[in-house]
Formats: structure tokens, C-alpha cells, sequence
């Protein structure tokens, strides 16, 4: 017994002895964190570069492929964007109306550490846009919409007190553009810029598109506001035409229209119907254009429905509804159709009474013809005796 309580001691005491071992030679080797980590504006509106430089003393890890793991955010966002990345630079958009924070450290993999990855300190960097004006002299209400997938049109209010002789001017900026370049095409009212009509935008779907609206003013500073968003999600497409309900039969009627005119491909379309029968409507979608719907009664006086459309969720992860089309109806007119049954049979009585008049009309103009005739005859034959 005792021998075998000697036995059991042994073994923690090397279990505890190797797991010192571990540590200790774990312990021995460190990295350092990356250099020289920096967020850098390279002026596109909120798209911004987190670069740096390999940590010192990397050269006695020549046989290993070191890894940085970075983390980044806008400051009041609760939760971190995560990137593993051998490289020394990672780009992305953040919202310049706050400020910018990351952090990074270098990781070195299991295989080169004896079996457990080791991580250096964290290196951090943060970035404000240099904040001028007050709040109140930024513009309200900003609205972009992207008509029919063709051309962008944004528009603004002018901050709160801000003098009528205030300027603002808007800048753009998305991948494929060297430069933000302004707007072409500002929107007016009493000489201030309240909008911006966009030239053709080639290439610019399915990205980030930065914008930033500044302004001037002899008085005081005007502060600036950054948006982003993609072209995709703030489509809004023409309502549909053409509608036409037909009366299959009495219990079912036959909605039908005509897609969109535009660049909007057909499979990217969502239809919602609006559906009145006598006094009760309801609401549907599908992404055909035609749909079959069940009479609520076939003794119903008037059909009507209208339809509006908009991108669907497999060609944006959002958009905006067009407007409704002009309406299309049906009515089942009864005194219209008793006055047409009672019509019918008295046009064909009618146009047989006719038929026999013109014909007894004819057989006595031809008998008054024949009369007069031979009366001719008859004062032509005493003319020649005399």
C-alpha cells in the first residue's frame, strides 16, 4: 500500500514538473508588436489605411509565417471588426463623423513556439477628423435616392440658424475614381446648394460611395457630415404599367402588368398588390408579374387593384418602394346588363320590322312604276292617232 501511495506521488510530481517545464520554455519566447501602426486619410472620405511596419528582432523567426491580427472600429461602436493578415496594411470605411480606434498584435504560430501560438503586446492607433463648427451648422435630413438604377440625386437642409450666405458643397468618392471629386450639378434654392444631381456613375454599384457635404460661411465654421452606403440598397424603380384584371370565371380573377421600363433586370424585381374587392382590401407580394387571386364573392360589384415595386433581397439588401400605379378596375354593371338583355331580342324585332317595310316599300314603288308606265304608253299611243 505504501508503495503504491509512493507510485501516485511520483506521478504528480512529474505531471507538475513538465507542466513547469512548458511554461518556463513557453515563457522564453516573446515577440514584439508590430511598428509604426498608424491610420492613415488618403483624402476618400472616411476610406482609410491601417498600416505598419514587422516587429523588431523578427529575424530570429526566418522560418516561420508571422501573422498580425488586427482589430478596428468606429470609437462608439460596441463591437470590434477582427482581421488575420500577413500583410502590412489593411484598408476599409469608417464613419469620419466619429472617431477611429484599432489595435494590433503580431501572432506566431504553434509549430514555431513548441505546439502554442504566442502573441505579442497589443499596438494601438486612433484618428479624428479635426472637428470644426458646431453641431448645429451641419446639414439635416440628408435623403439619396438612386431613381430607377440610372442616376443619383441627393438632397439637404441647411444646418439650424445657419445665414442664408452659407455654402455648402458636397464631394463623392467610391473605388474606381482617382480622386473625391465635387458635384457637378447642385440643386438651388435662393442661390444656396440644397442637393446634388450625380453624373452617370460608371462601375459604382455593389461598393461603398462615400460622400461628404461641407460648407463656408463669412461668419463662423461650418461643420462637415460623411455618409456611406452602396448604390444598390437606395434604388427606387418606376412603378409598373400596363395593368389589366381579367374575370377568369365567378370565382377567380387574372391580375396581370408590364415590368418596369429601365436598366432593372426582371429577376430583380418585387411586386406588392393592392387588392380591393367592394369594400375589403388587402395587400400581397410575389415576384411575378401576374398573379391569380380568389373572389371573395361572385356577386361582387367592383374589382380594383394598383401595384408599386421594388429591388428585391437578391439584388440588394435593401431598397425603396416605387410609387403606386394608376389604378385598374372592374364592375359588374347589372342594370346594364338587364338593359342589354331586354335590347337584344328588340333590335333583331326591330330590325325585322325594318327589313319587311323596305321590301313592301320596293314591291309598291316597282307596281307604282309599272302603273305609270303604262300610262305613258296608253297618252303616247292617242297622240300619234290624233
Amino acid at each position: 500500500m505504501a508503495f503504491v501511495h509512493l507510485d501516485v506521488l511520483c506521478f504528480y510530481s512529474l505531471l507538475i514538473c513538465t507542466a513547469f517545464s512548458s511554461v518556463s520554455s513557453n515563457a522564453e519566447i516573446k515577440v514584439n508588436p508590430p511598428q509604426d501602426f498608424e491610420i492613415v486619410d488618403p483624402g476618400y472620405l472616411g476610406y482609410l489605411c491601417l498600416q505598419w511596419q514587422p516587429p523588431l528582432f523578427l529575424d530570429k523567426f526566418e522560418e516561420c509565417t508571422v501573422e498580425y491580427e488586427l482589430k478596428y472600429r468606429n470609437i462608439d461602436s460596441e463591437d470590434w471588426k477582427t482581421i488575420i493578415t500577413k500583410n502590412l496594411h489593411y484598408n476599409d470605411g469608417f464613419d469620419l463623423n466619429k472617431g477611429v480606434e484599432a489595435k494590433i498584435h503580431t501572432l506566431l504560430p504553434p509549430h514555431c513556439t513548441n505546439g502554442s501560438e504566442v502573441q505579442s503586446l497589443w499596438s494601438e492607433a486612433t484618428y479624428w477628423k479635426s472637428p470644426q463648427g458646431s453641431q448645429e451648422t451641419k446639414i439635416q435630413e440628408m435623403d439619396c435616392v438612386y431613381y430607377n438604377w440610372e442616376y443619383l440625386l441627393c438632397s439637404w437642409k441647411p444646418g439650424l440658424g445657419v445665414h442664408f450666405h452659407t455654402s455648402y458643397q458636397l464631394f463623392y468618392w467610391y473605388d474606381g475614381l482617382d480622386h473625391a471629386t465635387q458635384c457637378p450639378d447642385y440643386i438651388k434654392v435662393d442661390g444656396q446648394n440644397i442637393g446634388c444631381r450625380f453624373p452617370h456613375l460608371e462601375a459604382s454599384d455593389y461598393k461603398d460611395f462615400y460622400i461628404c457635404v461641407n460648407g463656408s460661411s463669412d461668419s463662423y465654421p461650418i461643420r462637415p457630415s460623411y455618409f456611406i452606403f452602396q448604390l444598390q440598397n437606395i434604388v427606387k424603380p418606376l412603378p409598373p404599367d400596363y395593368l389589366s384584371l381579367t374575370v377568369k370565371n365567378s370565382e377567380e380573377v387574372n391580375l396581370k402588368w408590364s415590368m418596369p421600363q429601365g436598366p432593372i433586370p426582371a429577376k430583380c424585381f418585387i411586386y406588392e398588390i393592392e387588392f380591393t374587392e367592394d369594400d375589403t382590401t388587402w395587400v400581397t407580394t410575389t415576384v411575378e408579374n401576374e398573379i391569380r387571386v380568389a373572389r371573395i364573392s361572385n356577386e361582387s360589384q367592383q374589382l380594383c387593384f394598383l401595384v408599386r415595386s421594388k429591388v428585391n433581397i437578391y439584388c440588394s439588401d435593401d431598397g425603396i418602394w416605387s410609387e403606386w400605379s394608376d389604378e385598374q378596375c372592374w364592375k359588374d354593371d347589372i342594370w346594364k346588363e338587364t338593359l342589354v338583355f331586354f335590347l337584344t331580342p328588340f333590335a333583331f324585332v326591330s330590325l325585322f320590322v325594318l327589313l319587311v317595310t323596305c321590301l313592301l316599300l320596293y314591291k309598291q314603288k316597282a307596281v307604282l312604276k309599272t302603273i305609270f308606265q303604262r300610262k305613258q304608253e296608253v297618252f303616247s299611243h292617242q297622240d300619234t292617232f290624233c
